[in-house]
């Protein structure tokens, strides 16, 4: 289990990276749809983060990092 998180950590960050990548693209373009775009591009960034957080509380709480019940 912990080596699926593991990778599925990794696999996350690569796709926030690429989402990044692609608002940070976006703010370069000047046609109408620009600002739409961004705010999608906003929301799936933050989408992406929360996941990746989640995943990395998991393997802190496999790890043995902190205790979660009694």
């Amino acid at each position: 289990m912990q080596l699926f998180l593991s990778i599925a950590f990794y696999v996350g960050i690569a796709a926030l990276v690429i989402v990044l990548g692609l608002g940070i693209a976006n703010l370069a373009r000047t046609d109408e749809n620009q600002a739409s775009r961004s705010n999608k591009l906003m929301r799936m960034r933050i989408f992406v983060q929360a996941i990746v957080i989640a995943i990395l509380v998991a393997l802190g709480a496999l790890a043995g990092a902190f205790k979660i019940g009694f």
